[in-house]
């Protein structure tokens, strides 16, 4: 079976992948000529840029820094370095290498890495589609606290408001009193959201966030629809500016009374939480969604690299930038949080919250007691704007590049430039997601959100990794990397790839079955048919898995077993000199379709 399980080996034996002399050479000088037919990064720096940005999103501000606290503070920095070092960067190198090597995007790289796997690339872009659908949502949110950060009192800061319950409204936070609400709460729910009492209710459309929904991804439009040429330019600043808006943050937090407190809340060790399995799968998760693996959206990226550009730096930059910005976002949110402690008595445990909360709830609060509110109100809401307009320009690209992978001549016969192509896809993504900006959208956001983050891309981690690592195989991967940088991954690369990577996703998907639990928001407890609609969001990008397995085996001739060998073995010509697999026609890359990957 050529490149199962049998064959993978660690090392490359170079008798059986020898390369000549000028092989690599050659290799730069035929991919010349293919880069300058597909767009390429106009520098090293918009690929990198454009990496972390897609890396660095919300959940660095408002689940990393209460997953470090609520899981040992300093103590949980040690699983965290840990997995990020033995799964993160590895499989993020991984990705990137598919990516630049193949020059396509996840569809076609996976369908022709490992046949039988090949719906593997599809459930990525599928993932990418639905997230982008319900992502933009957040941006819209963003917006609506934006504009309206700007007067002298800000509009969550009392009780003294048509939308407040004034029976249970308190202007600060209200500790372990369970009947009162925060006045920032309850902007959130009942003005922000104008909230239902749950999915059964939808209510009608909130108008104003569904004018903001259309100026969210109106920006998106405007930064996409000339591909890696006009986002390229749009990540020198997107990517950079939140840095000056956390240093500026955190330069005024820890002046504020009661800061210290809420960072030694934030650091201390406490060595125990070591002991407990479900820190250490909390740390790989993390950084596995964190850095985006699974998405297809690295692979994408990747593809518009050229061909010999330094992926290993690259992916080392992107990993350790990440990382940083979770930490410097957990002290700027601590320091605040602290603060507010301070102000109104209460333990660190009462304010500090995890999810949309920490910053549409909490941190709303925080500012409008900060001094010089008018400045730092709309700075961070802009900063969170910028956080989230690069993770969805990523996913937005991973569809527009399949279909132009898959369908370009006859998409472009039909819209005739690829901008309009673009527009499409932003079209179709704001109307499904509607339904998220009605009164009773936030209970929609919930469901999806679950069933797409957390259920669907664990078990699509899992089969790419099997795809590549084990079926594809190590040694394919180290000459994949030798064409393009000149020289073998080194034995940390072959040895994480072989075993660790494949066991700890394993480790991760066994973890998240048995710990299981349904969705919820808050108190509320979703029904039967929306658990079975949560199930149905999961399936779409999971069943084709399987499809794919299945029409690769039906194609195939011979007895089962020959077919399934035959399907697992990759049809990227890895002895030729052009590392482009020959049938591959640049001019028309839809010229191979999904399901018709020669064997």
């Amino acid at each position: 079976m050529e490149g199962g399980l049998e064959n993978s080996k660690i090392l490359v034996d170079e008798t059986d992948y020898a390369l000549k002399p000028l092989d690599l050479k050659v290799v730069a000088e035929k991919n010349a000529d293919a880069e300058a037919r597909r767009p390429t990064w106009s520098g090293r720096l918009e690929f990198i840029l454009a990496s972390v940005g897609y890396a660095v999103g919300l959940g660095n501000v408002w689940r990393f820094p209460y997953l470090c606290y609520s899981s040992g503070g300093g103590a949980f920095m040690v699983p965290y370095f840990t997995m990020l070092l033995l799964c993160g960067i590895p499989l993020l190198f991984m990705e990137f290498s598919i990516g630049q090597y193949t020059r396509l995007g996840p569809v076609h790289a996976i369908a022709k890495i490992c046949p039988l796997l090949k719906g593997v690339g599809l459930a990525t872009v599928v993932i990418s589609f639905v997230f982008s659908t319900y992502y933009n949502v957040l941006m819209s949110w963003a917006l609506y606290y934006f504009f309206n950060s700007f007067g002298s009192t800000l509009p969550w800061n009392s009780c003294n408001n048509t939308w407040n319950a004034a029976e249970n409204c308190s202007s600060g936070f209200p500790g372990n009193a369970t009947h009162l609400q925060s006045a920032s709460q309850q902007f959130f729910d009942h003005r922000l959201l104008q909230k239902t009492s749950g999915i059964e209710e939808l209510g009608g459309l909130r108008w104003q966030l569904f004018g903001y929904l259309i100026v969210a991804w109106v920006i998106v439009y405007l930064c996409i629809f000339k591909g890696v040429k006009s986002t390229g330019k749009v990540v020198y600043f997107t990517a950079v500016f939140p840095y000056f808006i956390l240093f500026a943050l955190l330069i005024n937090n820890v002046q504020l009374p009661g800061a210290k407190d809420g960072i030694l809340y934030f650091v201390t060790p406490v060595w125990a939480k070591l002991f407990e399995v479900k820190v250490w799968v909390h740390a790989a998760a993390q950084v596995f969604n964190s850095i985006g693996i699974a998405f297809g959206s690295m692979i994408s990226m990747a593809s518009y690299n050229k061909f010999n550009n330094n992926i290993l730096r690259d992916a080392l930059i992107v990993s350790f930038t990440n990382s940083f910005t979770s930490i410097l976002a957990g002290f700027v949110i601590f320091s605040a949080i602290g603060y507010m402690a301070h102000i109104h008595n209460l333990p660190v445990d009462n304010i500090a919250t995890d999810g949309p909360g920490l910053v549409f709830v909490v941190y709303p609060e925080v500012l409008s007691t900060m001094p010089v509110h008018q400045l730092w109100a709309p700075l961070f809401f802009f900063m969170l704007l910028c956080l989230g307009l690069d993770s969805q320009f990523a996913t937005v690209e991973v569809a527009i590049t399949f279909i132009k992978d898959e369908f370009g001549p006859q998409v472009l016969r039909y819209l005739k430039r690829e901008e309009l192509l673009a527009l499409a896809v932003c079209v179709l993504c704001f109307v499904l997601g509607i339904p998220h900006i009605t009164k009773g959208g936030i209970y929609v956001f919930q469901l999806m959100d679950h069933y797409t983050a957390v259920v669907s891309l664990v078990f699509l981690a899992f089969f790419e990794v099997v795809a590549v690592c084990w079926i594809f195989g190590v040694p394919r991967i180290c000459l994949m990397v030798k064409r393009m940088q000149g020289k073998n991954p080194n034995i940390y690369f072959r040895l994480c790839w072989m075993l660790l990577c494949p066991l700890l996703v394993l480790c991760i998907l066994i973890s998240s079955i048995v710990q299981y639990t349904p969705a919820r928001y808050g108190e509320y407890k979703y029904p039967v048919w929306a658990e079975g609609l949560g199930w149905w969001v999961s399936l779409v990008s999971i069943v084709w898995i399987p499809l794919g397995a299945i029409h690769e085996i039906y194609r195939n001739k011979g007895s089962l077993l020959q077919r399934v060998k035959t399907a697992m073995v990759s049809t990227i010509d890895l002895d030729a000199e052009d590392p482009l697999p020959e049938k591959q026609n640049l001019d028309n890359p839809a010229s191979e379709t999904l399901f018709t990957s020669a064997a």
